[in-house]
């Protein structure tokens, strides 16, 4: 029977993967964007959550997201719900690019301008260590010791949570220039984050 299996991977601030990145997207970042780059999920390895996703299933699964990235769909949420629905209201970032190499899906994320997005971007700007996790439907079997994802899979969207579980998986927070007006705008960003919690 399907269910909704959720991954881990850990988000590292303040590495720097500018090779990865566009002119269009570096300047986006210039001007006060934020872009994160790396290793979104991995297939063939025993993962914190006790799963393994055969190569050729996420194979399958990240050509098929790919047609997302394309129609600019590809959202995720800030959070991780116990939903296999995308709430819009708390999307925080855009994957732009994903693509396999070796095992390792790799991706690249535009952090919105939403509530979420805001919110994320100060907490990645200040340094608070977060994650980003694969959320996806199918089933699994048990088989020596391990939970093998089954071919029923279906990869929904990749969200950023505050609780990473894999080691040597990461993002690269891609290096911007920090100006007065990027420092005002964080506080305005800060304000925004206390009027929502309500403090």
């Amino acid at each position: 029977m399907a269910k909704l299996l959720r991954e881990y991977y850990e988000l590292c601030e303040g590495g720097v993967c500018q090779d990865l990145l566009t002119e269009a997207e570096k300047s986006f970042v210039r001007n006060g964007g934020m872009m994160l780059t790396g290793k979104l999920q991995e297939a063939d390895v025993q993962n914190g959550n006790g799963r393994v996703y055969p190569h050729a299933i996420m194979e399958r699964e990240v050509g098929k997201y790919k047609a997302l990235v394309e129609d600019r769909r590809a959202l995720g949420e800030l959070d991780h719900p116990d939903s296999s629905i995308i709430n819009l209201t708390n999307v925080s970032h855009m994957v732009t690019e994903v693509w396999m190499d070796g095992p390792a899906v790799m991706g690249k994320i535009k952090v919105l301008e939403t509530p979420s997005g805001q919110i994320l971007k100060a907490l990645v700007e200040s340094g608070v260590k977060t994650g980003i996790s694969s959320r996806g439907m199918g089933s699994v079997r048990e088989q020596m010791g391990k939970t093998i994802v089954e071919d029923d899979f279906q990869l929904i969207c990749f969200d950023i949570v505050s609780e990473p579980s894999t080691p040597n998986a990461f993002m690269a927070l891609s290096e911007r220039k920090l100006r007065n007006e990027h420092v005002e705008k964080n506080n305005k960003i800060i304000n925004l984050i206390n009027e929502i919690i309500g403090e």
